[in-house]
Formats: structure tokens, C-alpha cells, sequence
């Protein structure tokens, strides 16, 4: 399933981070590109221009909200 939103925290409305794809990061520079789990935790891609990068990487002991992508 593809991730849309996730949310970084044990707090969900207070305390977390919140990361969407399309989402403008770095000022306005780069864009969230996709976001990945997998058995090491979650990844956040950017882009900018055609160059994606790894930007962010959170371990799978920390707490997190996942939100899929559903199309109807």
C-alpha cells in the first residue's frame, strides 16, 4: 500500500511530526517524494528538480502513525 501521511510520536496532536507527500520541506526547496517502511523503520524521500534524496530516516522502535493513500 502506498503511505500518503505519517505522523512521528507518541503524542499525535501535540508533540508529533507530521510528514505528507507533496508536502514543500527546507524552506520551500525540495518536496516530500514518497515514504517508505520497511524492516529497519521509515525512510522520507525529497525531490527537487528530478533528484530524489534521502532525507529522513526514523528506527521502528519510535512510535508512528501510518495513513495510506486511498483512491475511490
Amino acid at each position: 500500500m502506498i503511505i500518503r501521511k505519517i505522523s512521528i510520536g507518541s503524542d499525535y496532536k501535540s508533540s508529533a511530526m507530521h510528514y505528507i507527500v507533496g508536502q514543500e520541506v527546507l524552506n520551500g526547496s525540495y518536496t516530500i517524494h514518497h515514504i517508505r517502511m520497511d524492516d529497519d523503520g521509515v525512510k522520507v524521500w525529497i525531490e527537487r528538480q528530478q533528484e530524489v534524496l534521502l532525507w529522513k530516516q526514523f528506527n521502528i522502535n519510535m512510535p508512528v502513525s501510518v495513513e495510506y493513500k486511498i483512491d475511490f
